[in-house]
């Protein structure tokens, strides 16, 4: 009982605190002198996303918000290769 009342309070907490990390990250990408810098701080906000999304999954006990992060990480995954392959050959080709 007194377990899950510590889950209440500490997983509205832990997504605060994920969402602050993701203003870092925004602040990261906004900045960031070179392209592969901007590139992290964006797979920081993905990855920090994924773990609102599923923390929101627990709080309101829906999985399917699990599967929108199973598809927003693919997103996230299909991005990354399309830029890294972008900045090594110059084209998407």
């Amino acid at each position: 009982m007194i377990y899950e009342q510590i889950l209440d309070i500490l997983f509205p907490v832990g997504a605060i605190l994920v969402m602050l990390t993701i203003f870092v990250a925004m602040i990261r990408a906004l900045a960031g002198p070179t392209a592969p810098d901007r590139v992290v701080a964006i797979n920081i906000i993905t990855t920090n996303t994924l773990i609102i999304i599923t923390l929101i999954a627990r709080i309101y006990e829906q999985v399917y918000f699990l599967d929108i992060a199973m598809i927003y990480a693919l997103m996230g995954f299909i991005f990354t290769i399309g830029v890294a392959k972008y900045l090594e050959k110059g084209a998407l080709d």
